[in-house]
């Protein structure tokens, strides 16, 4: 910090949040509550796909980027961090069926690892959309309904309370991963 006759000038750091809502049209009037029961991640991100679960909360649906290219026989998938899969969700991709997550590495500070019960069977690039499936099927497990309205730390057993977009616009690549199920399925946003 440098003061010059009554002039202050501070230099820091850009920590701003990456904002992925473009424009916010319609939301749910009065926000929405999440569960956070089967949540893996530390936060909720803004653009995150939510669909309608029990006694009146919303659920996250659950999707994570991959970061490398898997073969067709790989077991481990290489994922971006943000994601919330946990040991026991059912990891899956537009077509292959999904399979039982075994484990998860998070200790490298640039992505995750997810290890599978058995292969998805076929070749997936990286940038590739994986989501959480119903069972051992392509099917999403959660169909979304509106996305989260802003950032929200996950804190133990505390729901969450986001507001939920219906109709808006969403910057693709500053957002939480989606594939052509989820977009079909949020028929009120557009990703640009």
């Amino acid at each position: 910090t440098k003061t010059t006759m009554g002039l202050t000038i501070r230099r820091k750091a850009d920590d701003r949040v990456l904002k992925s809502i473009l424009h916010r049209t319609a939301d749910i009037p009065g926000g929405v509550g999440v569960s956070v029961e089967n949540l893996g991640g530390e936060a909720l991100l803004e653009g995150t796909p939510l669909g309608k679960g029990k006694d009146g909360l919303f659920v996250v649906c659950k999707t994570a980027k991959l970061v490398t290219k898997a073969t067709d026989n790989a077991t481990t998938y290489e994922v971006a961090k943000g994601h919330h899969f946990q040991v026991g969700d059912r990891f899956a991709a537009d077509t292959c069926s999904g399979q039982e997550i075994t484990a998860i590495n998070k200790k490298d500070a640039a992505k995750d690892v997810i290890t599978v019960a058995a292969t998805l069977g076929k070749a997936l690039e990286a940038g590739t959309c994986a989501f959480e499936s119903a069972g051992e099927d392509a099917e999403l497990k959660v169909t979304p309904v509106a996305i989260a309205g802003s950032n929200e730390d996950v804190v133990g057993d505390d729901n969450l309370f986001v507001s939920a977009w219906v109709i808006g616009v969403v910057r693709e690549e500053n957002a939480p991963a989606v594939d052509t199920k989820i977009k079909s399925a949020l028929k009120g946003i557009v990703y640009v």
